[in-house]
């Protein structure tokens, strides 16, 4: 997908105040005898910062060094080669250099973090210090939001989220949050600027004034809900999102945030059943925009579309921009779905139509349903030689887009097996266990139910009967035991799910789908597919999105690139186990001889 094109659909935003990229961070040693600690460029950089016009400058700072610090910032799949200060290690050498300018910082770094042990041990080295602190640093762990609004188009690529408060010293801020949705609503830039949101709102209406963006103001407690789950998936991505300013500024993003009332509730999410979606693409072959396309490679096509509106572009598959455009046909289609060119060419002219019909349904104004069915137009030629070239689909793109992702320049393929090795670690929840990993069989277990609300038991007990079948019908008893172990623990590590209206074949399909997949005993390289798995359960499409809330809740929210990582050899039948310890000594005995 083109990194250069600019959202017509997102605002230009007020100008921001840019950071310089804090690099390899080094901590402050004590200083050699006959020098000053002014003479490193990390005070000199803290000492300008401080006297600068706006406590601004110095927030942004200290900043930027704290996410240099964290390990969010760092690629689960990276090796650990690079210098890399810890968060502790940098307190630390702030405590031992008592100047004005580390009292500040670390004045900084107590609001900031979340870990209150920190905070603690940063108050006993401020109670020692006796530098005069700027008005503007005093009661930053008491602040209090003054207001939030939304920035909301109708396209619905993305919404901006900004957050004001007053400082102390009567400063203001704002935080400008975009929380995009075709990413999966990660946080894709953050910056903050020293002005209110009502200055925000002017510049916008004298310099954009686009009539389908819409200012209003906000649950607060929601804001911080959406804010907070978009940072978290967004960190969860390799290789990361940055720009100029994110996620430099986040530390202090999450700061502002957490001045916000806990407990919102995220926004209603419409869940597209089976029948919703086949209701959907009936309703458009018997429209006057689909009419002229209703064939069975068209009717199968629409079937992917729909499968992609709703699982991957945000999950409306009526919501259709320029951008999710551009996702689908030069990334989705040609790498996702297998099938003859012939098929694939008549995509464009059904697109156009649905977007077309989906426009019409949602009441989009006609300039952007033409702008956005020109895109179409614009992405056409790439996408019919894209599908018309040898290119690698499914596990094989997967695999290709991460290996060449994660080697560095001049760096030999030998280095993958360190990253593979690591990849197995993360399926089976460390090099501890991989290294003792056994390759007996699943007993034939029970249902755990201990730790699971009384309330929450009738409904998994549906769940569990339909999965308990599907392994007697598809699979055997190592199977039955990894799906009720999966169940029980997603049950407890995160009952809300069974308290949510849902379909339970849905849920069951999704838990023995997870379970399954990660085992290599559907898909690409299984005699069964997907697809069939799903059929078994009455459900058609994908239940990718349930997968993830049943992935978030055993503590695995992170599927890289499409990966099925579940942390634990418990939930294993033993033919993988054996292929994950083959897959170990191969791999081991590659890294030993590039390292010899």
């Amino acid at each position: 997908m083109s990194k250069k094109r600019r959202d017509r659909s997102r605002p230009q935003q007020p100008r921001r105040r840019s950071r310089p990229t804090t690099g390899h961070l080094r901590v402050v040693p004590p200083a050699p005898e006959g020098e000053s600690p002014y003479d490193q460029a990390l005070i000199q950089t803290l000492r300008r910062d401080l006297r600068a016009d706006h406590p601004l400058d110095l927030l942004l700072a200290v900043s930027g060094i704290l996410t240099v610090t964290d390990p969010r910032s760092r690629s689960p799949l990276e090796r650990d080669k690079t210098p890399h200060t810890s968060r502790d290690a940098l307190v630390e050498s702030f405590a031992g250099v008592d100047i004005a300018e580390t009292t500040a910082a670390l004045t900084i770094i107590a609001a900031f973090t979340s870990d209150e042990v920190l905070a603690a041990r940063i108050a006993k080295t401020l109670n020692q210090r006796r530098q005069p602190l700027p008005t503007s640093l005093r009661g930053l762990t008491d602040v209090r939001v003054r207001r939030v609004m939304t920035l909301t188009h109708i396209l619905g690529d993305g919404d901006d989220y900004f957050v004001e408060t007053r400082l102390h010293s009567g400063d203001l801020l704002t935080v400008m949050v975009y929380v995009d949705h075709n990413m999966g609503t990660i946080v894709k830039d953050a910056f903050v600027i020293d002005r209110p949101i009502d200055d925000v709102i002017e510049i916008y209406n004298d310099k954009v004034a686009d009539p389908e963006s819409t200012f209003a103001d906000t649950d607060p407690a929601r804001a911080r809900a959406v804010i907070e789950e978009s940072i978290d998936h967004g960190a969860m991505l390799f290789p990361p999102v940055e720009t100029e300013t994110w996620p430099m500024c986040r530390p202090l993003v999450e700061w502002l945030v957490r001045r916000l009332p806990p407990g919102g509730d995220l926004p209603d999410r419409h869940d597209w059943t089976d029948k919703a979606l086949h209701e959907l693409r009936d309703d458009f072959f018997a429209s006057e925009y689909g009419r002229s396309v209703d064939a069975p490679d068209e009717r199968s096509l629409l079937e992917d579309i729909t499968w992609f509106g709703s699982g991957w572009a945000g999950g409306d598959p009526l919501r259709w921009s320029p951008v999710n455009v551009e996702i689908l046909m030069a990334d989705w289609i040609p790498r996702k779905i297998v099938a003859d060119v012939e098929l694939l060419a008549k995509a464009p002219n059904l697109i156009r139509e649905f977007i077309r019909y989906c426009h019409n349904r949602r009441g989009i104004p006609r300039p952007l349903t033409e702008e956005t069915v020109a895109a179409v137009s614009r992405w056409e030629p790439e996408y019919q030689r894209a599908i018309r070239c040898s290119r690698p689909q499914g596990a094989n793109a997967l695999a290709g887009t991460l290996l060449e992702a994660l080697r560095p320049a001049g760096v030999e393929s030998s280095n993958i097996a360190d990253i593979m090795l690591e990849s197995l670690d993360r399926a089976v929840g460390g090099r501890t266990v991989l290294a003792n990993l056994d390759t007996e069989p699943l007993p034939d277990e029970d249902m755990v139910w201990a730790g699971l609300p009384d309330d929450i038991q009738p409904r998994v007990r549906e769940v569990l009967d339909l999965t308990d079948a599907c392994a007697a019908a598809l699979f055997e008893v190592e199977h039955r035991t990894a799906f009720r172990r999966f169940l029980s623990r997603a049950a407890a590590g995160d009952p809300a799910i069974f308290r949510r209206r849902s379909a339970v074949n849905r849920a069951a399909a999704a838990v023995c789908w997870v379970v399954a997949s990660a085992n290599n005993s559907v898909g690409p390289r299984s005699s069964l597919e997907s697809q069939e798995l799903l059929r078994w359960f009455g459900v058609s499409g994908s239940v990718s999105q349930r997968a993830e809330v049943f992935l978030r809740a055993i503590g695995m929210p992170n599927r890289m690139y499409g990966g099925m990582d579940l942390g634990s050899p418990d939930f294993f039948v033993s033919a993988r186990r054996a292929e994950i310890a083959s897959l170990r000594d191969k791999y081991q005995s590659v890294s030993e001889l590039a390292d010899g």
